[in-house]
């Protein structure tokens, strides 16, 4: 992205120029009606609320009956407080926000931290953020946690879509979330391309991408550094595809964890494609509750993928139960099924590079390991298998236990 670039240059690939209005420097150019954030009283020094140009800019987006682009140019934009952008009475039928400032968070994170958002865009349909930065400011919330008080607010999720459609995220930058950094949650036809994502490796519970509710959605182009999982899927989870992924730091790619509630949509049709992960937790995952449950898995496939000095490469965890709370002595109701790991190679940092840990009551079918070469460094690689029904393809080390 070229940050020279002003932000009447980037907006004009539409067509020419043919209103200027004054007052609130609305360019209609073609059909589309491009909107100048300063002109709605926006200051890029980091230090003025701009909360109220940004609320201003969006409901003179929705106001047009034509698309609507809004322009951020560079600069730091302080946005303190949680922010919701709802499509209920939008008439625009496209907006976009080409942003090639940074948006701020409050360095003091009580005044987001009791939020569930910071943004969140609430039923909207064809809105897509293209370029800019997402500076959360989440570093002292985390050293909050960190030390064990039990003062600390649970924190902000940094971008959150919800109920929402034709949605597309290209080129953003997503730094220290003070929880997850981006959630889409309950939509349908997600575009996420060329986002970058930054957070310490031990900042708690701040996942990248979290995926749930919500069918066809694909991420492309991804670099994710964090302390939780590089993505995490949720249930009612369909038709997802990841590929071309950095990950790491992180906890890995993981489906879950599912089964916590006993009526729970399954997950089905995921695919990750050509991903690298660099140290971390974990790898591959699919994690569920160690208690009853009717969801499901099924229908996953995990291809080409480059593991270095990952701790579980491939892991099935079906007796998820933190602090042994509410789960001991129960096993996992969800069906995991139809699985394929293929093209997997690298190296674990321990010696059970794939852990298949399945349910004694509802035993992993179908589970497929294809050309999988995986070697630890200071001992010999293994496998574990409980429970966990499948076959092997190729060269597969270390040696499969199914």
């Amino acid at each position: 992205m070229d940050e020279s670039a002003s932000c009447f240059t980037r907006a004009t690939v539409i067509p020419i120029m043919i209103l200027f209005i004054l007052h609130h420097s609305f360019i209609a150019e073609g059909t589309t009606l491009v909107l100048n954030i300063l002109s709605f009283g926006a200051k890029p020094n980091g230090v003025t609320d701009s909360t109220q140009a940004f609320m201003d800019a969006w409901s003179a987006a929705c106001a047009s009956l034509d698309s609507s682009t809004i322009t951020v140019p560079k600069g730091r934009y302080l946005l303190p407080t949680a922010m919701v952008f709802k499509g209920d009475n939008c008439k625009s039928p496209s907006i976009t926000l080409w942003i090639d400032g940074t948006l701020v968070a409050s360095s003091d994170y009580q005044i987001l931290g009791q939020a569930d958002n910071w943004l969140s865009f609430e039923t909207v349909t064809g809105v897509s953020i293209i370029g800019g930065g997402l500076d959360a400011k989440g570093t002292s919330l985390w050293a909050c946690k960190l030390a064990g008080s039990t003062d600390c607010p649970s924190g902000a999720t940094s971008l959150s879509f919800t109920n929402s459609k034709n949605i597309r995220i290209d080129g953003l930058m997503s730094l220290n979330s003070q929880m997850y950094h981006i959630v889409i949650n309950g939509c349908q036809d997600v575009h996420i391309q060329g986002v970058k994502i930054i957070a310490a490796g031990n900042s708690p519970n701040t996942d990248g991408i979290h995926v749930q509710l919500s069918r066809n959605v694909a991420i492309f182009d991804t670099s994710i550094k964090t302390g939780d999982d590089c993505v995490s899927i949720g249930p009612g989870t369909k038709d997802l595809w990841i590929e071309h992924i950095s990950c790491g730091p992180s906890h890995g790619i993981s489906i879950g964890s599912l089964g916590k509630d006993l009526e729970e949509e399954g997950v089905q049709n995921v695919t990750v494609k050509d991903a690298i992960f660099k140290g971390g937790q974990n790898g591959l995952r699919i994690k569920s509750w160690a208690r009853p449950s009717h969801g499901f898995v099924h229908s996953v496939q995990f291809l080409d993928v480059v593991m270095l000095n990952v701790q579980n490469p491939i892991i099935i965890d079906q007796n998820y139960c933190p602090h042994n709370l509410n789960c001991p002595g129960q096993v996992s109701g969800v069906k995991v099924s139809d699985i394929l790991f293929r093209n997997i190679q690298g190296t674990s940092a321990t010696a059970i590079a794939v852990n298949l840990d399945c349910s004694a009551e509802n035993p992993c079918r179908g589970i497929t390991l294809e050309n999988v070469s995986l070697t630890c460094k200071k001992q010999v690689a293994q496998s574990y298998c409980s429970n966990a029904i499948g076959k092997t393809f190729g060269l597969v080390h270390p040696t499969s236990c199914l």
